[in-house]
């Protein structure tokens, strides 16, 4: 797998069996969600809001809190994410659909893929919905892991839900997070999103509507990358 990120302006074409999606930041933007309750909670425990947002994409709650309070119990961590996860699943002033989702989706329907998330169910449901953008039958949420990305259990786990071995797998993923847990997991990583070129995707797009997905003779997806940021 190439360690540096694809920065040439000639399309680039990658082949899988599977594609596993990342939500915030991939295909849907809640940014506006995340800022206001991460914010709020950083003042709330004296932090600074901004390095707070530095850490906070990509990961579970209780996680982002145990690397911004250290020293902290992670029972504490826990609870306050579920009040977290509650408030974001409530909000979703704002929430809109990454450019080219609702074409990217329409274009994978039918493919094999799944949604890798470190949402919870509701969540994930409040904010695809919200998006409008269908839900994938088989996804990966906060429940169904014991580790938070970077941890590549959620990427491992969705494609073995597909049956398909992790080589086979690209991973969409916005975040320093994410991408790590998709390399860890052996696959190869589209970043999207300005947060994602600095973190060594395989590739990187500003948004969805760089990619073209099709279908090869052996049955096999072809993504191609139009024009890499």
């Amino acid at each position: 797998m190439p360690a540096s990120t694809t920065t040439a302006t000639a399309p680039v074409v990658l082949t899988a069996k599977a594609l596993l999606l990342d939500m915030d930041g991939t295909i849907v933007n809640s940014d506006a969600v995340v800022e206001r309750c991460w914010r709020e909670w950083a003042v709330s425990h004296g932090l600074d809001p901004e390095e707070a947002l530095k850490v906070v994409h990509g990961r579970q709650g209780y996680a982002t809190m145990a690397v911004l309070l250290p020293d902290r119990s992670m029972e504490v961590n826990h609870a306050e994410n579920a009040v977290m996860l509650a408030r974001e699943t409530a909000d979703t002033d704002g929430v809109v659909p990454v450019g080219g989702a609702p074409e990217f989706m329409a274009s994978i329907d039918g493919l094999p893929h799944a949604l890798v998330t470190s949402a919870d169910a509701a969540l994930a449901t409040a904010r695809m919905t919200a998006a409008a953008l269908p839900m994938p039958e088989v996804r990966v949420t906060a429940e169904s892991v014991e580790a938070s990305k970077p941890d590549p259990e959620g990427f491992l786990k969705g494609a073995a839900a597909l049956g398909v071995d992790p080589a086979d797998c690209i991973v969409f993923e916005d975040s320093a997070a994410g991408i790590a847990a998709g390399r860890a997991a052996g696959m190869r990583v589209i970043g999207v999103g300005p947060r994602a070129a600095a973190h060594a995707p395989t590739a990187h797009v500003a948004d969805l509507t760089a990619l073209d997905v099709t279908t090869a003779a052996d049955g096999s997806i072809r993504v191609t990358v139009r024009a890499a940021a």
